[in-house]
């Protein structure tokens, strides 16, 4: 293996001083003896973190991640076997079937994968059809102070936008069921990787709270019901305001109470997209993203963000925090580029530390048994004068489909952090063409060099390795963790990056979770036609 690799890894190891708290960690990077900078390791949280109870869904096998950085023991050697199923271990694809030839789907297929960095993955994803009204529903969900508050979104957010979405009539029918103790006709029909987890043991309570949210609907006294940009508002805003609430009502139960603790102190971000025939509605809150791969009639291709990430960078989220809050805090609102100098996204869902008082907080977690053995401290930022400074509201986006829309890419930030909407796109497109055997015809191309030939002679010679992907969210991920500068995979930087020691990988990746839906140019057309 060459050493190049390697000795970059070792290098910034050997340069790290480690120091891990009470649930914080850093890291002093010293590249030059006469120059100590710092750097967080975690993206999120100065604070510390909560930790949520659940294994790993996919677990690396220990002969592939080392917690040790002496160079006698770091060994960066995989088989391309081993690195394929370490990739692959997520994956999930889904093609939805014409039942009836007339109203074809225009969704055609999707594929989705997940790689971790975190331990356990913080990272959590949904897909599902809807069976009570129309249309697909797809998630991406970020976690982070642990996978808790991530893992209970996942499960319970596209319920409460489908039920926000069905008709008093429906709704009615449903309650009734209930009421009489009879079946209920499934809502969703889930779409999952086998090793999908979810919380068993609070099922029961989390369809109660959705069954008051729909009484909730039928006490609005309305025939005309939310359109689809205020159901999933109303949504995502209700979610959240449940998840404060559970962790404050009396709980005897041991088991769920931990769960509601720790899905509250901890936090996620989400985007959700909903395709129903050429109508597509993205909702997100915070930083994971969402884009549209669009292939003009000369046959380049384009790209078209449906998403703004929520965050310090962004002007609109800065004046709106500087609109809810007084002026004597504008200064301290972003510190260091994070909410309150804490949170890298400004919008999210759980994360109470930023949206209760003081004297609620100490109440919950003086009341709660032993919330240090779960990993959550009460840890007041400074100048927290006005909550709530967080907000789980999402920004929703409607696009109509055209035929030129080809696919939709919705990803967790470990995605973007790597690799440009426009690689991405790219990235996608060659791939489609791959699979056809011809050739992309690419907007954004790079300018030929000796370089970029050789690298092109290097891709011909991985040809085996580098194009067995058949998902294309696994493609996406090789390519975000092992391109080299010309923007193919470098295997020996793929192994590296896939054997980094679980105190580093935090350092050089994120969690990475991708979801690629591919729309019906042939069912789009027929509906402008019919229409």
């Amino acid at each position: 293996m060459s050493r190049t690799v390697s000795s970059w890894i070792l290098s910034s190891a050997r340069n790290s001083i480690v120091l891990q708290g009470k649930g914080r960690l850093y890291s002093i990077c010293v590249p030059n003896r006469n120059k100590i900078k710092w750097k967080l390791l975690s993206k999120t949280h100065l604070y510390p973190a909560g930790s949520c109870i659940l294994n790993d869904p996919f677990p690396l096998k220990k002969v592939f991640r080392h917690t040790s950085t002496e160079e006698e023991h770091f060994s960066f050697q995989l088989s391309p076997s081993q690195i394929n199923d370490i990739l692959r271990a997520g994956e999930l694809s889904h093609k939805t079937l014409d039942l009836d030839g007339k109203n074809a789907n225009s969704v055609l297929r999707f594929e989705s994968n997940q790689l971790a960095s975190n331990s356990p993955i913080e990272d959590r994803r949904s897909a599902a059809t809807c069976l009570q009204t129309s249309g697909m529903m797809f998630g991406v969900f970020d976690g982070h102070a642990g996978s808790a508050c991530a893992q209970a979104v996942s499960e319970r957010l596209l319920h409460y936008i489908a039920v926000s979405l069905m008709s008093r009539q429906t709704l009615e029918e449903i309650e009734l069921a209930v009421e009489c103790m009879k079946p209920v006709q499934p809502i969703l029909q889930w779409h999952k990787h086998p090793n999908d987890i979810e919380y068993r043991e609070i099922t029961s309570q989390y369809f109660e709270n959705l069954r008051v949210y729909w009484q909730h609907l039928l006490d609005l006294d309305t025939e005309l019901g939310f359109s689809l940009e205020e159901a999933m508002i109303s949504a995502f805003k209700r979610l959240d305001s449940d998840i404060s609430l559970e962790v404050q009502a009396p709980q005897e139960n041991e088991l769920m109470r931990n769960i509601a603790l720790q899905v509250a102190f901890s936090g996620a971000t989400a985007c959700v997209a909903h395709v129903d025939r050429i109508h597509l509605h993205v909702a997100n809150t915070g930083d994971c993203r969402a884009i549209l791969g669009v292939q003009e009639e000369d046959g380049t291709w384009s790209t078209l963000p449906l998403t703004r990430d929520h965050n310090a960078f962004d002007e609109f989220e800065i004046r709106r925090l500087k609109r809810e809050h007084p002026r004597s805090e504008e200064k301290t609102l972003f510190v260091n580029d994070r909410l309150l100098g804490i949170l890298m996204p400004s919008r999210a869902f759980g994360d109470v530390q930023l949206k209760w008082s003081k004297e609620l907080q100490h109440s919950v977690l003086e009341n709660s048994c032993d919330v240090e053995a779960l990993n959550i401290y009460q840890y007041i930022p400074p100048n927290y004068h006005t909550p709530p400074y967080l907000t789980a509201e999402p920004e929703v986006t409607y696009h109509k489909l055209r035929s030129k829309d080809k696919f939709l890419v919705i990803a967790s930030d470990g995605l973007w952090e790597m690799l440009s909407n426009e690689q991405v796109v790219k990235l996608v497109a060659g791939h489609l063409t791959e699979l056809n055997v011809q050739k992309p015809q690419l907007a954004f191309e790079k300018p030929v060099n000796l370089g970029y030939m050789h690298s092109l002679l290097l891709q011909r010679k991985n040809r085996g390795t580098t194009l067995l992907d058949q998902n294309i969210a696994t493609h996406l991920i090789r390519h975000a963790i092992g391109s080299n500068e010309y923007g193919e995979v470098d295997p020996e930087k793929l192994a590296a990056m896939l054997t980094l020691p679980e105190d580093l990988a935090r350092m050089y990746r994120d969690d990475i979770t991708v979801t690629v839906v591919y729309f019906n140019s042939e069912s789009i057309e027929n509906y402008y036609g019919n229409n």
